[in-house]
């Protein structure tokens, strides 16, 4: 079974949502505060956002495909410099995912080092992105590949001070 590393296109669309979609619950099942309620239909959601995506100048959204049926993708951007967050002209990944049928073959890895190449090609210099703090599996696999820890997100929630 040959794997092929694509652009996303138009019609792939209705994956791209299901594995949003699949990416937007497993989130929300590590912290259901700090991770947005899965609507009824949160695949079309996640297509529609994706679609978007395709046609923006800074975006990068690669698939993975076997067999004609994509498996995995990869969503990345380019971005500028970010007095905020302290960060010159960079990337970010934003989005990695393969079906659980596919995983275990280094679809991701490849995935991911696809992406940091056609990054590269663009200027480039620094990739960085965010992992839910359980999500260990995905540190791993982010660590492998290159990327190391440097900053730590922290959550409060605000409670209503009317109801105490």
């Amino acid at each position: 079974m040959s794997l092929t590393l694509r652009p996303a296109r138009v019609e792939d669309a209705p994956a791209l949502g299901r594995m949003g979609g699949a990416l937007v619950r497993l989130h929300h099942s590590y912290d259901a505060q700090r991770f947005m309620q899965p609507a009824e239909d949160v695949e079309s959601g996640y297509q529609w956002w994706l679609s978007r995506e395709l046609k923006r100048q800074g975006a990068v959204v690669l698939v993975a495909e076997r067999d004609g049926a994509v498996v995995g993708y990869v969503y990345a951007t380019v971005e500028g410099r970010d007095w905020n967050a302290l960060l010159d002209a960079h990337g970010e990944l934003h989005d990695v995912w393969v079906d659980e049928a596919a995983r275990g073959g280094g679809v991701a890895g490849l995935l991911l080092e696809e992406m940091v190449r056609q990054l590269k090609a663009r200027g480039v210099k620094r990739i960085i992105l965010m992992s839910a703090s359980k999500n260990e599996a995905a540190q791993r696999l982010f660590a492998k590949h290159g990327w190391r820890p440097t900053m730590v997100e922290m959550t409060r929630e605000v409670e209503d001070s009317e109801a105490e």
